[in-house]
């Protein structure tokens, strides 16, 4: 995927909660050895889905169109930055499975919903 583009009432804040909280956006890169690009979030390959859900939907909010997933690698390190920082949390224990991974949700200051996914950890290749 190449960008995702979306509206907000304040773009220029809403960006710099992206960076700051998630470090997502123009500037960030998820490999420490990269050097960080001004224009573009470098991201590290792996797995992403792309789903259209049914409009009627209840797995996010309905007068939402979308709904942003982050691959993260340490779910409990980033849940303790967030609420640190006074960002509501939710997680429930149905949202978690072996084979998918662990979950949780919280919202950006604009009310989008931002789902935190921690996939299943590899399987060790050398056992």
């Amino acid at each position: 995927m190449g960008g995702l583009f979306f509206r907000a009432r304040d773009p220029d804040a809403l960006a710099a909660w992206y960076r700051e909280h998630l470090g997502v956006g123009a500037g960030c890169t998820s490999d420490p050895a990269a050097q960080a690009n001004e224009w573009v979030w470098q991201t590290l390959g792996g797995p992403m889905v792309f789903a259209p859900f049914k409009q009627d939907s209840d797995y996010f909010a309905a007068d939402k169109a979308f709904m942003m997933n982050f691959r993260v690698a340490d779910l409990d390190d980033l849940l303790a930055h967030l609420r640190a920082a006074r960002i509501g949390v939710i997680t429930k224990p149905e949202w978690d499975h072996p084979n998918a991974g662990r979950f949780a949700r919280i919202h950006d200051p604009e009310g989008n919903a931002i789902e935190l996914w921690e996939p299943p950890a590899s399987p060790d290749k050398d056992s």
